[in-house]
């Protein structure tokens, strides 16, 4: 369980700057700013995480520097630039 009198931490989803819990999932942080983690690759169905445990690949989010993470196993650090869908730049990267 999450001790709500954690540290703040300020982040950014998408470009919005946002308000966490230091320690929380990117998950948790995510989802309670917005309808959906990601968007499915295949169907462009909304996604919000399956396993919640690392081991079903659903909820891979990326950094902002290109980094992918789980999002439902990477803990909410300040100053986090979180993208729900790959950043722009080249296809390989």
């Amino acid at each position: 369980m999450l001790d709500r009198t954690a540290a703040s931490a300020t982040i950014t989803i998408d470009g919005d700057v946002v308000q966490a819990f230091a320690g929380e999932s990117v998950l948790v942080a995510v989802l309670a700013h917005t309808t959906r983690l990601r968007t499915h690759e295949v169907d462009g169905a909304p996604r919000a995480g399956f396993c919640l445990m690392g081991a079903c690949q659903d909820c891979w989010v990326w950094l902002a520097d290109g980094h992918r993470i789980r999002a439902c196993t990477t803990r909410v650090v300040d100053g986090m630039a979180v993208l729900t869908g790959p950043p722009a730049g080249p296809a390989d990267a």
